[in-house]
């Protein structure tokens, strides 16, 4: 059995609950590596990551460098003598750090790769239309999620299901196989296999303002999985053109309607308890929404304050 020292690198949320199962399983952390604080809201006070606070209350080593490739850090990185290094939700790695331990340094990943590889693996398999994905672990190597392949889970997802519910899913499955990984680690049982490249590789492209917007010409189908992807973030968006005013509006939560009419496409029906759009194949109802500078709400409410033109529609 091997005596493992271990570096755990990670930031948000979906990266502390595989710290903390590693925590509780008795792994010795020798170090934790995050994000430096950000400033944040109108005080600009400083932010800690969530991997930063678990670590703090759990007494762990603490490092926030700003460059990976900083000679000091890397200093600091060997001093801790670490013979593995676990990477979830982090950044990029410079080949100095990720061949640094003895075994290796190994990734989760939350798709069933080789496919979504990137950014917002999560997003996408909702977006696309997927009825199922997963988590993978595979060591790093000089690419981005192209490494050889050393566990994966798959579950099922919903057809109602959206970012949210499926992160968190992914986030419990994900520490539950970063703990298989580890194991097999240990007693040096590790048996790896390549990621088989293809033509029809699907990639989780960064999420950016114009791949979140929703095109309402698009398929009802499409646009659905759209909102339900890209929620609780960062959202699903669309100008709303009603009377002299154009807003930028976000959706949270919508239905689908699939029925044929023939009104053209973004045109806004309203009712004192319902608002859909006509898309080419049917309608979205629109259940959650978020005007500029108000808060999230849902449909009902926003009609008790709001009222849409007879000509309202969605660009």
């Amino acid at each position: 059995m091997r005596n493992l020292k271990i570096v755990f690198m990670g930031t948000p949320d979906f990266a502390v609950t595989t710290l903390k199962t590693l925590v509780e399983n008795n792994y010795n952390i020798v170090g934790v590596i995050t994000a430096p604080d950000k400033p944040a809201g109108r005080g600009r006070k400083l932010n800690e990551s969530a991997v930063k606070q678990y670590a703090k209350s759990a007494g762990l080593n603490i490092l926030q460098p700003t460059n990976l490739k900083n000679d000091d850090f890397i200093d600091e990185l060997e001093a801790l003598k670490a013979n593995l290094q676990i990477v979830v939700a982090f950044r990029m790695l410079p080949k100095v750090v990720w061949q640094m331990p003895k075994y290796g340094t190994f990734n989760l990943h939350a798709s069933l790769l080789p496919n979504y590889r990137g950014a917002a693996p999560i997003n996408w398999a909702i977006i696309n239309g997927e009825t199922k994905t997963g988590v993978s672990t595979f060591f790093i190597d000089e690419k981005i999620d192209t490494g050889e392949m050393i566990l994966q889970e798959e579950i099922q997802i919903d057809s109602e299901e959206n970012a949210g519910s499926l992160h968190d899913k992914l986030m419990s499955v994900g520490s539950k196989l970063v703990l298989k990984t580890v194991s097999l680690i240990e007693q040096d049982k590790v048996k790896t296999r390549p990621q088989i490249d293809s033509n029809d590789i699907k990639t989780a492209y960064k999420l950016n303002k114009d791949n979140c917007k929703i095109n309402w010409n698009d398929s009802l189908i499409n646009i659905y999985n759209k909102i339900r992807g890209l929620s609780p973030y960062p959202a699903a968006w669309s100008t709303l053109i009603n009377g002299g005013e154009e807003l930028s509006i976000k959706i949270y939560k919508a239905e689908k309607e699939s029925m044929s009419h023939s009104l053209n496409t973004g045109v806004v029906i309203c009712n004192k308890k319902e608002l859909k759009v006509a898309t080419p194949n049917g309608y979205i109802i629109i259940k959650e929404i978020k005007l500029p500078g108000k808060r999230t709400m849902d449909v009902k409410s926003l009609l008790n304050g709001y009222t849409f033109s007879a000509n309202a529609k969605m660009l």
